[in-house]
């Protein structure tokens, strides 16, 4: 590791008691990317263990139908899912830009349900400023994936995996799981004929969520190597924040008891108790690499603890540095950096926007402006 990279994330962390990344489950240091993706799978398996829960199967067979949208869609696609109890649909839509090839596609984890067939111009998914960037906006409708509603999240994908008439196993994963798998299915489609015809690039695709939703695309790419790009906004609390915080912003037991759905319940093994985990969300944005992780955090977002964002940003670090990524962008690991400015590294990308919890324009300017496909 590389002076610069010691000095980025020594100090902030040390007091923390946050895992290091770099030490194998059997205490050996790891010190080549080699050595790390041999060890990856095991940390993956404890984040699906201990926070995430299983993650549904592939399905046994996935079937689109495709319309045109309006108002400058592309697009319109229904991903049909079929498991051990039947079938599943879910909408998926696609922006393009006018003219020109996409020079890469964002791909909305959007928990809201808001996207529709027209293009928005701001905000939260504001398609028509993305694709006038020239880029593609694919917008995954995750409240059909699974209602966000501890009465009925089953009602999407997941009833099509269980027998909807048994309780879930208590390491299953719920919403925020199979958002993350959702997000995958939407992969599949961006690989095939179909959708590379309209010029997009599946190997230029970033997930990207918001809240909630941001805990999606991380669990997503996490799990799933074809993402390039993952984009976590203002996610928080089993998002990017360190779960060590507990005490700052919301908690695990906080999030578990408002929203019972989101997770499995043996997650709930660490209310009250983060120090317990065997593992913290550093080494979750690590398992990104040697993809592009991209953390935004909101400076009055006291809630995510944006904060706890900037130091988990930092604790990926040591992992990009294996392979040779482990530049921050950073000019300094003190916090608050200055807010409303892309830091880029050739791996890494973080900004903090002055205002609250929201997706909003001002993120959107950084992620179009940052070349984020490119080291």
């Amino acid at each position: 590791m590389s002076a610069a990279a010691v000095a980025r994330v020594a100090g902030p962390l040390d007091d923390l008691g946050v895992p290091d990344p770099l030490v194998s489950g059997s205490g050996e240091r790891i010190t080549s990317a080699r050595a790390w993706e041999q060890q990856r799978p095991e940390l993956l398996a404890a984040f699906e263990e201990n926070v995430y829960g299983t993650t549904l199967p592939t399905p046994a067979k996935t079937t689109y139908s495709e319309a045109g949208g309006g108002g400058g869609s592309a697009k319109k696609v229904t991903i049909t899912v079929t498991g051990p109890q039947g079938d599943a649909s879910f909408t998926l839509r696609l922006f393009t830009p006018t003219s020109g090839t996409p020079k890469g596609t964002f791909l909305l984890i959007d928990h809201r349900g808001s996207v529709g067939d027209d293009p928005g111009s701001g905000g939260y998914a504001p398609a028509a400023t993305i694709t006038g960037a020239g880029y593609a906006l694919a917008a995954l409708n995750a409240e059909e994936i699974a209602p966000d509603d501890a009465g009925s999240y089953r009602n999407g994908v997941i009833n099509a995996f269980y027998p909807p008439s048994q309780d879930l196993p208590a390491d299953a994963g719920r919403t925020i799981s199979a958002w993350a798998w959702g997000a995958s299915r939407a992969m599949d489609y961006l690989q095939t004929d179909d959708a590379t015809s309209t010029g997009i690039d599946p190997g230029k695709v970033a997930v990207i969520g918001h809240s909630r939703g941001g805990k999606a695309a991380l669990w997503a790419g996490a799990q799933d190597p074809r993402f390039p790009v993952v984009i976590s906004n203002n996610s928080g609390s089993t998002g990017a924040k360190l779960a060590r915080r507990d005490s700052a912003g919301e908690s695990i037991s906080a999030i578990n008891s408002q929203f019972p759905h989101w997770f499995p319940e043996t997650y709930k093994r660490y209310d009250g108790n983060a120090d317990a985990l065997p593992v913290d969300q550093n080494e979750l944005l690590a398992l990104i690499a040697p993809g592009r992780v991209v953390v935004a955090s909101a400076a009055d977002d006291g809630n995510a603890d944006p904060q706890g964002e900037f130091l988990s940003y930092l604790g990926a670090a040591p992992v990009y540095e294996l392979y040779g990524l482990g530049e921050t962008g950073l000019s300094s690991a003190t916090w608050p950096p200055a807010t409303g400015k892309g830091f880029r590294g050739p791996g890494m990308s973080y900004h903090l926007r002055s205002g609250g919890h929201g997706l909003e324009d001002a993120d959107w300017d950084i992620y179009l402006g940052s070349d984020l496909f490119t080291r």
